[in-house]
């Protein structure tokens, strides 16, 4: 005689990242192909900090030395150390966005160095370059996103990159001012720093924990999202920078979310409901004041908001010290 067949309840609940991955487009937030490769994500964002420490794990020496090998060998008998470590780093953060793409069936985010975020023409100018690399292995450039900070010169860099059908990323967001600035400029995405802004908070306020629901770095992204859907902004919204699994699950719903290999193992070893959080149809009913962002309407907001101020100084200041810690690095491989 036949058993009975399992009934509803013997079905295993799906893990967190299983539900997320139904509603919010799931990014890796990493340099490492093995965990790229673990987790199976749509896409992936890389960073100078990220590439830094791929780049310093022995299984990726080899990318390492043939970045330089490249470098060597296009700045020919003229190149200056310093002049061939700077094309093996454009070539390095193209390398690690052509494997990536190998592993993953949709974009990669490859950023412009942040030491140029407050030089329109010069940003413009490294991420064709960038672009021109991936073109030249054969990857489209549709499946590149140009990171650049949200500075009001890099949204206006990435205004005429778009034009130019290269799509953008803008990182190192912070504030209202910022997203709405780069939704005006139609830009491809932006990603607003959750933890980032958490940790200004509980410096400022002396608090030592918040609930994921009155988590400033949440209230901020959702602010965010519902005004873009609002308004029908077709620049998309991606979460980064998590320091809890509350923090990601308060923002199911969200049209991307990038999240470290950490986070996304705790995803997938979890099991709980999930329920949408995040819903364009519900933010196109809400009551939401328009603002009209000019230069000087992005500057004056800028100086007002001094958690917005404080953490982009910081994030350029980090990313910079990244990214000559990698030059550093990749000279002395040079020299050895």
């Amino acid at each position: 005689m036949r058993g009975l067949a399992p009934g509803p309840y013997d079905l295993p609940m799906a893990s967190l990242l299983e539900q997320l991955s139904q509603m919010t487009i799931v990014v890796a937030d990493t340099g490492d192909f093995n965990a790229i490769q673990k987790f199976k994500p749509r896409d992936a964002t890389t960073n100078p900090s990220l590439l830094q420490a791929a780049a310093q794990m022995s299984e990726y020496s080899k990318l390492v030395d043939d970045a330089l090998l490249w470098a060597k060998k296009e700045a020919g008998t003229d190149g200056t150390k310093d002049a061939i470590v700077k094309r093996a780093i454009d070539r390095l953060s193209v390398e690690f966005g052509l494997k990536i793409l190998g592993i993953v069936a949709g974009r990669v985010s490859t950023e412009v160095d942040a030491r140029l975020s407050f030089d329109t023409a010069k940003s413009i100018e490294k991420a064709r370059l960038l672009i021109g690399q991936y073109e030249a292995a054969g990857t489209s450039r549709e499946r590149v996103l140009i990171k650049l900070a949200s500075t009001w010169e890099g949204i206006r860099a990435a205004e005429l990159l778009e034009r130019e059908g290269i799509h953008c990323n803008l990182t190192l967001l912070f504030g209202l001012h910022q997203a709405i600035a780069c939704a005006d400029a139609k830009v491809t995405l932006i990603s607003p720093f959750v933890g980032r802004i958490l940790d200004w908070h509980k410096k400022a306020t002396g608090r030592a924990e918040y609930p994921p629901p009155e988590d400033p770095g949440v209230l901020s992204v959702t602010r965010i999202y519902n005004y873009f859907k609002h308004y029908g902004h077709k620049t998309q919204v991606m979460g980064a920078s998590f320091r809890n699994l509350g923090e990601i699950t308060e923002l199911a719903g969200c049209d991307l979310l990038t999240i470290a290999p950490a986070l996304l193992d705790e995803l997938s070893k979890s099991q709980a409901p999930l329920p949408r959080k995040l819903d364009p149809s519900k933010a196109a009913s809400m009551k939401i004041e328009k603002i009209t962002i000019d230069e000087a309407t992005f500057r004056r907001m800028h100086e007002e908001d001094r958690m917005a101020k404080d953490k982009l100084a910081e994030g350029i200041d980090g990313f910079t010290k990244a990214m000559v810690g990698l030059e550093k690095l990749l000279g002395e491989r040079l020299g050895a």
